[in-house]
């Protein structure tokens, strides 16, 4: 089983460099960052895990700008969102990054995909809420006309691109409906989400990997209705907390990549964590 990781990078964590140095060095499968802009400190949006937001969550690093410095110093580790705020972004500038990204990196990127929790980060980037799953899916079929080898155009309910000329293109090859990078798309199990998947993704990225003994076959069902092909559904659990008994369940249940949950915290004691996880190689 290939095991990944996550952090919070910030401006008071291990950097990335070093980071992606030492995954790689100790043969971990990946890298992958989250995403905020900013946290208004006006919220009543609650944090998802309960109590109070984390620092962390108000001082992460931007995280194209931090997988391109992994990049630059790694041949091998591959590189991930988890996730990418699709909403909160300009769809053309956001295929530029991560055509580029994936460009620079020979194919290394993985694109998290995720509609968010923070209803005032949201807001302050344009974004209504109810509409942000059907804003994503808009965006991630514009980024796909930018992707596509000849030029395409694309006109959406939220937005449109003329035919263009738009390169770097990213490295992997076309896949049933899906182009672009590998993309995995998090989120709580359901018929909505299972959609999303089915329409635009190569899988699922499914935080902590709790109930996927239920919810794999539904899931599972409905990738098959969508006519996609069987053995190409990836199911990538998400900041995990590893223990042999998880990562047997997770064979046990035909699972092939984890990515599991380092502290955001200095070198010392990411490091340190990093060798605990080592022995799960």
């Amino acid at each position: 089983m290939r095991i990944a990781a996550t952090i919070f990078l910030t401006d008071e964590t291990i950097t990335p460099t070093r980071l992606a140095r030492e995954l790689e060095q100790r043969g971990f499968a990946g890298l992958y960052l989250p995403e905020h802009t900013h946290i208004p400190v006006e919220r009543t949006s609650p944090y998802p895990a309960g109590g109070e937001l984390p620092p962390e969550y108000a001082r992460t690093l931007d995280p194209f700008v931090a997988l391109g410095q992994a990049a630059a110093v790694t041949e091998r580790l591959g590189l991930g969102t988890g996730i990418t705020l699709v909403a909160q972004h300009d769809p053309i500038d956001l295929a530029k990054q991560i055509a580029t990204l994936d460009h620079l990196s020979h194919g290394r990127f993985t694109l998290g995909v995720g509609f968010g929790w923070n209803v005032e980060e949201a807001a302050d980037h344009g974004v209504e809420w109810r509409t942000r799953r059907e804003l994503v899916r808009d965006r991630m079929a514009l980024m796909r006309a930018l992707w596509a080898q000849e030029p395409a155009a694309y006109e959406g309910e939220f937005g449109s691109v003329r035919a263009s000329y738009a390169y770097p293109k990213p490295v992997q090859k076309p896949r049933g409906p899906v182009n672009g990078p590998r993309t995995l798309v998090g989120g709580a199990a359901g018929p909505k989400l299972f959609a999303h998947i089915c329409a635009y993704a190569d899988g699922w990225l499914p935080i902590g990997g709790r109930g996927l003994s239920e919810s794999l076959p539904v899931l599972r069902a409905a990738w098959a209705e969508a006519g996609r092909a069987p053995d190409a559904l990836q199911i990538v659990p998400y900041a995990v907390q590893p223990t042999p008994g998880k990562l047997a369940h997770y064979a046990d249940l035909g699972i092939e990549e984890i990515v599991v949950q380092l502290p955001a915290a200095g070198e010392a004691e990411v490091l340190r964590v990093l060798d605990d996880y080592a022995r799960f190689q």
